[in-house]
Parts: structure tokens; C-alpha cells; sequence
């Protein structure tokens, strides 16, 4: 079984943790994937460790990282790699894999379209 985790920094303010969790049941319920988790790196928890153990604990053989980050900074490049390693020594038999951070991807414009296009009519 593939679990799917949604991976961000983590924040002091819960509500700011809490829209991150919102948007894993959201991709839970379109996606229909049935073990989806958030984790945070620091500020919130579960943190991403915690977060394998739950999944793979509930049977998954397979984990998907999916960083909620935009670009890839020094948390992406230093602090995630470490938290994966020490996962898989942990988890051998299980495979955890991590996808690219939301930089780059097409439908970032689509989005900053929207959001350029709200602004406007609010002004009219």
C-alpha cells in the first residue's frame, strides 16, 4: 500500500499547521487515496518521522514525500534528506521517496492568474 505524505515547515501558529492538514484531507478525498498523513519539520506535528511510523505502521510499503514547500532551499536540500535517511533505516523494507517542491510546476501561474484576477475585480 502507498501512503502519501504532505511535508511543510510547521508553524507556532496552529491555524496556519491546520489550513496544511486541510489541504491532505482535500488531496485524501479528490485523489481517493486512502492513507494520506501530514507532517510538519519543525512547529507542528506530527513531525515527518513520527509521520512514517504512523503510515507504515498502518501497512504501507511505499511512502511518497510531497514537500509543501515552494522552492528548494536549505530545509529541502539538508534537513529532509536526513529525515528520510533515518527513516529508512528504521523502515527497510518500506520504500520512501520525495517529490519535488511546488517551484516549477505549471500550475503555479494558473494560480497567481486567479489570484491576480480576484484582486482586480475586487477593485472594480
Amino acid at each position: 500500500m502507498t501512503a502519501l505524505i504532505v511535508f511543510a515547515h510547521g508553524s507556532s501558529v496552529e491555524p496556519a499547521n491546520d489550513a496544511v492538514r486541510h489541504v491532505s484531507a482535500e488531496l485524501a478525498r479528490q485523489g481517493a487515496y486512502g492513507l494520506v498523513q501530514t507532517a510538519f519539520l519543525g512547529g507542528g506535528k506530527p513531525e515527518l518521522g513520527d509521520a512514517i511510523d504512523v503510515v507504515v505502521g498502518a501497512g504501507a510499503d511505499r511512502v511518497i514525500v510531497l514537500p509543501y514547500f515552494l522552492t528548494l532551499g536549505l530545509h529541502l536540500q539538508r534537513d529532509l534528506p536526513d529525515l528520510v535517511v533515518a527513516a529508512r533505516h528504521r523502515h527497510p523494507g518500506c520504500i520512501i521517496e520525495v517529490t519535488p517542491p511546488l517551484d516549477g510546476h505549471a500550475g503555479l501561474v494558473g494560480i497567481l492568474l486567479d489570484r491576480a484576477r480576484t484582486a482586480l475585480q475586487e477593485q472594480s
